[in-house]
């Protein structure tokens, strides 16, 4: 899908130059894609600390049985 986007110029180029992709469009979706990760991870990470584990729980038990 084309699309018309007003991308700084220099930033473009570092970021072609850094990653070491050979077109403007390669390193947009790598932009994209990063950032898209990067926000999900950050949704997991809130997730740290609401996980409520069972006291009687015992790991060493459970490897006992293998």
């Amino acid at each position: 899908m084309p699309t018309n986007l007003q991308i700084d110029d220099r930033l473009l180029a570092r970021a072609k130059r850094i990653g070491g992709f050979r077109t403007k469009k390669d390193a947009v979706n790598q932009a994209l894609t990063e950032f898209v990760r990067r926000r999900e991870q950050q949704d997991i990470a809130g997730l740290f600390g609401t996980i409520i584990f069972a006291p009687d729980f015992d790991h060493k038990k459970l490897r006992a049985k293998r």
